[in-house]
């Protein structure tokens, strides 16, 4: 292939059935251009003019490995900025980003991490008690009712009140907006500088009303003077400094908690919801997880996050020079976008890649390959709060197994549908709770 070649191939398709094709027929639709096209296909959207997707785990690597000067994920994280606020780690490129990664990094390994183990358990009892006997509710919607308690107790160290409640009340008046069908066009509006439609202004005035919180929040707790005794990730936000000496500015700090509270909990939450869905409609990893045994928890989370993926695919915007790639040289302004769900189905990658096989995670080797597993995405931008969903996803498993006995209401497994940039159930996972046991906890 000669190095002048300026982009690979892709359909003709107009870009309003190519976002028809990603929106109702995901996973098809992006195998199919697999076939057709190759490891690297150009497709273009109604949100984005052109892009490169890629399918082969050495591209992948290529990309992950690239330089973060000619990479930028920040910017191929743009749409994010109305919600998180532009100085959120998931925005920043460069020296920057690597700044705010440094510091918030702390916060999510060692002591820090394991401090937190109790409060997921807490939460999941308080959680679990709340859940009626014999009547049908949805998984995705308790599961975000659980991650948000543990989200408020582990970021923000808030004990259960009406502080906590009424930044939950807020969060929740924001975030539900977005998952209706409509969302991502109304944010790109706001991206794009046309926020003056209705819902735009709406969503405008709720992060505010959200912001107003943290704001208040911060230049109290900058005021305390035990913040050096707490395991809360916001106090480590307050105290960290950069080699220079230097701290988060308030809005920075605001962006990176904001950041926190709605990755961290979504996407938690779907990850779960699907979780119990695989599992509820899989009677022999039912009966193996049961058991409790640690490793295979781990490695029900793991294929579940393996076979339906939250977030569909990474991005990074080629900057300075093309940059080339199999073979190929991809434009200054173009992304660059491995494909999660497609990579994860690669048959020639996992055995039978569409069943749900736990054990593919147990015993030697069986560990997730850098490149072929990739529901955190990689490189320098892998997510910081990898380890931390890992374990909060097993603990919450772990708890509910042991206490309740659920059953799924419907017999078929949900069908993917995306929720703002999500990939979350239709439907939400209806279950019945036949059967729990007492607890006694307080979240």
């Amino acid at each position: 292939m000669s190095a002048t070649t300026s982009l690979p191939p892709g359909p003709r398709l107009h870009p309003i059935l190519q976002t028809a094709g990603f929106m109702l027929f995901g996973a098809r639709f992006l195998e199919a251009m697999h076939r057709r096209y190759g490891d690297a296909v150009t497709l273009r959207t109604v949100f984005d003019e052109r892009f490169v997707m890629v399918f082969d785990p050495e591209l992948v690597k290529q990309v992950f490995q690239g330089s973060t000067e000619r990479l930028h994920a920040g910017e191929a994280n743009a749409l994010l900025g109305p919600i998180l606020g532009h100085r959120s780690v998931l925005l920043l490129d460069g020296a920057e980003h690597l700044r705010h990664r440094r510091l918030m990094l702390p916060s999510f390994h060692g002591r820090q991490m394991l401090a937190h183990t109790q409060t997921m358990r807490d939460c999941a009892d308080a959680e679990i008690d709340s859940w009626p006997v014999g009547e049908p509710f949805t998984m995705l919607e308790t599961m975000q009712s659980l991650t948000l308690r543990i989200i408020l107790r582990a970021v923000f160290g808030y004990t259960p009140g009406a502080a906590q409640d009424e930044l939950r009340t807020r969060l929740r008046a924001m975030v539900d907006p977005l998952a209706r069908r409509r969302a991502l066009m109304m944010v790109s509006a706001l991206v794009r500088g046309q926020g003056d439609r209705r819902a735009a202004r709406e969503f405008r005035a709720r992060k505010q009303a959200v912001d107003e919180i943290l704001l208040a929040e911060i230049a109290r707790r900058r005021s305390e003077p035990d913040l050096e005794a707490r395991d809360d990730v916001f106090s480590a936000l307050l105290l960290s400094r950069d080699e220079d000496g230097n701290g988060l500015s308030d809005i920075e700090v605001r962006d990176e908690l904001l950041t926190l509270l709605l990755a961290g909990h979504e996407t938690t939450a779907t990850g779960l919801a699907w979780t119990f869905d695989l599992l509820l409609h899989d009677a022999r990893a039912m009966q193996r997880a049961a058991e409790r045994d640690e490793p295979y928890l781990d490695a029900v989370v793991k294929e579940s996050l393996r076979l339906r993926p939250v977030i569909a695919g990474v991005g990074r915007v080629v900057k300075e020079f093309p940059f080339s790639l199999n073979g190929y040289q991809v434009p200054v302004g173009l992304e660059i976008n491995p494909s999660i769900r497609t990579i994860h189905r690669r048959a020639d990658l996992y055995s039978d890649p569409g069943r749900f096989v736990p054990e593919r995670f147990l015993g030697a080797g069986g560990g997730p390959d850098t490149y072929t597993w990739l529901p955190f995405g990689g490189g320098s931008r892998r997510c910081l709060g990898a380890s931390f969903a890992l374990m909060e996803m097993r603990i919450v498993l772990d708890r509910v197994l042991e206490r309740c006995m659920l059953a799924a209401v419907d017999s078929d497994l949900a069908a993917a549908q995306f929720r703002m940039i999500t990939l979350a159930p239709k439907g939400g996972v209806r279950v019945r709770l036949e059967r729990a046991s007492l607890s006694s906890a307080d979240c």
